[in-house]
């Protein structure tokens, strides 16, 4: 079973559950650190290790005038003084070959977004840093199917790997998730998350931009740590329902601490037994 080692913490599927969070996107200057500074009080209590996580660029939108961020060169100009302000690892997603050499140095996990996690010269671009690279499986692939997406960034001799779940299409506008695949995926030896924000998406479900059913984000959580994973992906934000990118799906700073304690609880019982 792979351990992988990011700064001082070490994540494997037999290891306790890391956190993964912040906002769906940076929005401005200020918000993704007040965000950054709650979450690493919150994660410190608990002494749950903790990555940010937070889109410089949401490139791939319902509508064109959707927002998309406040330019590249601003938001990566935020996550780097986040990452030496705070002292934590910060992870976003890339979106081309170009992108991963701009970001390389300022990201220490490289993020294949779902929708191009079958793109291979992207893989093998992101593999070839060496960093932490974590997949999201795509909506339309089986969990069985990653083991290809595995073996395109082995081939550049880079095994820090991690696998993200993040639900299958379901339908028109919906997701589903089949807990079956966090093992199916576990099996292949590396780190597996489970992303509950995103799994509770309704991809385009409000013509121009997508819904979102945030009340199921706690029983999808108990459900996957119970399962057994690696970490959690969650999307957090001070006041969810005016994000302006994913807002009905992100749960609110608020209710991340008592959700990460009955997680922690779970999580504890099925590792140590």
């Amino acid at each position: 079973m792979k351990e992988i080692i990011l700064h001082n913490i070490k994540i494997s599927n037999a290891n306790p559950i890391v956190l993964i969070a912040g906002p769906c996107v940076i929005e401005d200057e200020k918000v993704p650190f007040k965000i950054a500074e709650e979450l690493l009080r919150i994660t410190d209590d608990l002494g749950i290790p903790f990555i940010y996580k937070s889109s410089y660029d949401k490139a791939n939108r319902s509508s064109v005038s959707s927002f998309r961020g406040i330019g590249i060169n601003k938001a990566l100009s935020v996550l780097s003084r986040i990452k030496e302000q705070f002292n934590v690892p910060v992870l976003s997603d890339v979106h081309s070959k170009e992108e991963i050499a701009i970001t390389k140095d300022i990201l220490d996990v490289i993020q294949i977004p779902a929708f191009l996690c079958r793109q291979t010269d992207l893989l093998v671009s992101a593999g070839e840093t060496g960093k932490v690279i974590n997949v999201k499986k795509g909506q339309f692939m089986s969990s069985w199917e990653m083991k290809n997406v595995i073996e395109k960034i082995l081939s550049t001799k880079n095994k820090n790997i991690m696998l993200t779940e993040r639900g299958t299409s379901f339908g028109y506008n919906n997701l589903v998730v089949d807990f079956r695949g966090l093992s199916t995926m576990a099996h292949f030896g590396y780190p597996v998350i489970f992303d509950a924000t995103h799994s509770v998406q309704l991809p385009g479900g409000m013509g121009t931009s997508s819904g979102g059913q945030r009340e199921f984000v706690e029983p999808l959580v108990k459900a996957a740590v119970a399962v057994g994973c690696a970490g959690l992906f969650l999307e957090v934000h001070i006041n969810p329902d005016e994000a302006l990118c994913d807002g009905a799906n992100m749960i609110s700073i608020k209710e991340l601490p008592d959700l990460l304690k009955r997680a922690l609880s779970i999580d504890k019982q099925v590792k140590e037994g």
